[in-house]
This record gives C-alpha cells, sequence and structure tokens, in this order.
C-alpha cells in the first residue's frame, strides 16, 4: 500500500465545517447529509464530478458515523478539507474522552498495521456486534487511505486521512 506523508503546509484549504457535537450527535441523518454536501462543494473540478463525489461521500460518511457513535459530550466537531493535487486530506477533530481516545489510538494502530486487510476481513466476518473500528478498517484497506491521529488539547483528537481518489491532471 502506498501511504502519502505530506505536510499541511503543502496542502490547499477546501472547506471547514464546525458544528456542535450535541447537535451532530442528535441525528444519524446528520452523518450523510453532511458527507453528501461537503463532496459535492468539493467535487466540481474533477474530471468525473459525480463518481468523485460519490467515493469521496462514502469515505468522509465513514470518518463521521466513527465520530457519531464514539465521541465526548462536550465541545466541536470540525471537518477540514485540503487538496494536494490528486490527494485529499479530510481532517476530523472529535472531542471526546480518554477512553473514546484510547479507541481511536487503537483503531489506527490497527489500520496501519502491516496484517491491516487481515484485520479487517476478520472484524467483517466476526460472530456478534460490528467492531466499531471497521468503518476505519474499511478506508484504510478499499480506499488505500493513509491515516494518523493527533491529540488536540487532550480533551479532542484530530483524525487525518488522505485519499487518492482520482489521478491528477497536472
Amino acid at each position: 500500500m502506498s501511504r502519502t506523508n505530506i505536510s499541511n503546509e503543502e496542502f490547499e484549504l477546501l472547506l471547514a465545517i464546525e458544528i456542535g457535537i450535541r447537535d451532530f450527535s442528535s441525528s444519524w441523518a446528520y452523518c450523510d447529509r453532511l458527507s453528501s454536501y461537503i463532496a459535492r462543494m468539493i467535487g466540481h473540478n474533477r474530471t468525473d464530478s459525480l463518481l468523485y463525489s460519490n467515493l469521496f461521500s462514502s469515505a468522509l460518511n465513514e470518518l463521521l458515523e466513527t465520530a457519531f457513535r464514539l465521541h465526548g459530550h462536550d465541545g466541536k466537531l470540525v471537518c477540514t478539507v485540503l487538496r494536494n493535487s490528486g490527494t485529499d486530506r479530510i481532517e476530523l477533530t472529535i472531542p471526546c474522552d480518554a477512553e473514546h481516545q484510547e479507541f481511536y489510538r487503537r483503531t489506527i494502530d490497527r489500520v496501519t498495521s502491516p496484517d491491516a486487510a487481515e484485520q479487517y476481513r476478520h472484524a467483517l466476518f466476526a460472530d456478534g456486534p460490528l467492531d466499531p473500528g471497521v468503518g476505519l478498517m474499511e478506508l484504510a484497506v478499499d480506499y488505500n487511505a493513509a491515516m494518523r491521529l493527533e491529540t488536540v488539547n487532550g480533551d479532542a483528537v484530530r483524525l487525518v486521512a488522505d485519499f487518492a481518489l482520482e489521478e491528477s491532471e497536472r
């Protein structure tokens, strides 16, 4: 798997949205609505804007659904989208306590491990409740997303995911 390691200085800001976590977590439908809206906003200038918007919306929706399930009680959910040629970066800042931060750390360790694909398949076909990290595993394996996690002020995490959904024409 190729993984990007591009600094933020090399990215152009496309948009940023901030919403109170209580408001965001009040309706599951917000995950789909936000991901669809953002994908249409940033996909307009891609070669196949419809295909691109669908792929981007699906990827962002997985991130938002994970945040919907696992977040803190107070604070702002911040979604920032940046671009560097053919790579789009989603930065999702999620307010959360130490327990949820640990979930995100463990999950990012899993998706960045050499056996991420095997772990993903195991999580998909395991008996019992669905692993809450399966959406992030899907992004790493099926979308070849490069992901990392940063702690923000001790009361939030910033999940950074890089995607190359379309080849750059530049």
